[in-house]
C-alpha cells in the first residue's frame, strides 16, 4: 500500500475546522483508493506564537521538510496584530514558503454552474468560467531589500532574478498545455523595469512551447478584464504582488473566498492552502465553508502524490452536493436545498464519494 506523510498545520481562526473537514474527506478518498495518509500536527502562526512565542518554531519547519506535502488551514487574527512585523502570525507563512521554496502558486478560479448567480457580475459572463493564477511566491517586493519604515518615510524593494522569472514561466506554460494552452502575462512594464524583465524572459520561455500562445496585459487592464469579460482568461502568469491581489478579484467573481483552494509548489515540499483567511469573527461558530480548504487537499492528492483518480473524486463529490443543493451561509442564498454546517458540508462530500 502507498503510503504519504503530511505536515498539518491547522493554524488559527476557523483553521482547525476546515482542516477536519477536508482530513475527514482526505479519509475516506484514501480508503477509496488503497493509500495510506499519514498526519502529523503542527503549530504555526499565531497559536505557535502563544506556545512558542514565534510564527514558525524551527520543529515545524523541520517535520514540513520530512513530509510528502502540507495542509494548511489560516493563520492570523486582532491578537497579534500589534507585534512587531518579523513576529506577526503572516511571517511565518512567508517563513514556510521560502523554507520549502514553493515558488509557484497555483490558484484556480472555477464557476460552478449551481453558484453562477452567487457573484455580483451578471451570469451570463460568468458562465464556463475556469481560470487558473499562477503567481511568483517568493520574490518581488514582499521579500526585496533594502526596506525599512522610518519616521517620515518607508521604502520597500520590488526585485527579480532572471532565473526566478524563468522558473515560475515554465510552470505556467506547462499548465496551459494541460488545459487551453493560453498564457496571459500581467504585469506593468510601461512603468517598472522588473515587468520589462519579466517580459524577455516569458518571451524566451514560450519558445519552448510552440502550442502555448502568449500575450501581455499590464495589471490595472487585467483588474478591469477580469471583470467585463473573464472568459478571455486560461491562464494568467504574474509576479507575488499583482498575483495576490488578482487572485482574490477572481475569488469574487466565483462568489465566494471561501470556494477558492491554492497549491504552493516548485520546491522541495509543496503548501495546500485555502486562499482565505483565518475569519476570526466567524470561528468556533461552525459556519465556516471548508470547500476552499477539501479543494485543495484535492490539489495536493494531485500534485504532490500524483493521486490524479482520487482528486477527480473530490471535486466531483463537491459539484454533486452543490448541484444537490447542500450550500453553508456564506452561499445559502443561491439555489439553496439546506443550509449546512461546517461539519454537515464535509460529512456531505465525504458521504458522496462513498457513494461514487
Amino acid at each position: 500500500m502507498k503510503s504519504y506523510n503530511i505536515c498539518v498545520i491547522k493554524g488559527d481562526g476557523i483553521g482547525p475546522e476546515i482542516i477536519d473537514e477536508a482530513i475527514k474527506v482526505l479519509d475516506t478518498v484514501s480508503n477509496k483508493f488503497n493509500f495510506e495518509l499519514n498526519y502529523e500536527h503542527m503549530l504555526m502562526g499565531g497559536a505557535a506564537i502563544e506556545v512558542f512565542g514565534e510564527p514558525l518554531p524551527e520543529q515545524t519547519l523541520e517535520v514540513a521538510l520530512k513530509s510528502d506535502a502540507v495542509l494548511f488551514g489560516a493563520i492570523g487574527g486582532p491578537k497579534w496584530d500589534n507585534l512587531e512585523r518579523h513576529l506577526r502570525p503572516e511571517s511565518g507563512l512567508l517563513k514556510l514558503r521560502k523554507g520549502l521554496g514553493a515558488f509557484a502558486n497555483l490558484r484556480p478560479a472555477i464557476v460552478f454552474d449551481e453558484l453562477v448567480e452567487a457573484s455580483t457580475i451578471k451570469p451570463e459572463i460568468l458562465k464556463d468560467v475556469d481560470i487558473m493564477v499562477v503567481r511568483e511566491l517568493t520574490g518581488g517586493i514582499y521579500f526585496g531589500e533594502p526596506r525599512e519604515l522610518l519616521e517620515d518615510r518607508a521604502y520597500n524593494t520590488m526585485v527579480y532574478d532572471k532565473f526566478e522569472i524563468e522558473r515560475i514561466s515554465r510552470v505556467a506554460f506547462e499548465v496551459a498545455q494541460k488545459r487551453d494552452k493560453k498564457v496571459t502575462l500581467v504585469d506593468k512594464a510601461n512603468v517598472l523595469e522588473t515587468s520589462q524583465l519579466w517580459r524577455e524572459v516569458a518571451n524566451e520561455v514560450a519558445k519552448d512551447y510552440s502550442d502555448v500562445s502568449l500575450e501581455f496585459m499590464y495589471v490595472d487592464n487585467a483588474a478591469m478584464q477580469l471583470i467585463r469579460y473573464p472568459k478571455q482568461f486560461d491562464v494568467i502568469l504574474t509576479e507575488n504582488l499583482f498575483g495576490d491581489i488578482l487572485s482574490d478579484e477572481a475569488s469574487m467573481i466565483c462568489g465566494s473566498i471561501g470556494l477558492l483552494p491554492s497549491a504552493s509548489i516548485g520546491g522541495k515540499v509543496g503548501i495546500f492552502e485555502p486562499i482565505h483567511g483565518s475569519a476570526p469573527d466567524i470561528a468556533k461558530q461552525g459556519i465556516a465553508n471548508p470547500i476552499a480548504m477539501i479543494l485543495s487537499a484535492a490539489l495536493m492528492l494531485r500534485y504532490a502524490f500524483d493521486e490524479n483518480e482520487a482528486a477527480n473524486l473530490i471535486e466531483q463529490a463537491v459539484r454533486e452536493i452543490l448541484k444537490e443543493g447542500y450550500r453553508t451561509k456564506d452561499i445559502a442564498n443561491f439555489n439553496a436545498k439546506e443550509i449546512c454546517s461546517t461539519d454537515e458540508i464535509g460529512t456531505h462530500i465525504s458521504d458522496k464519494i462513498a457513494q461514487l
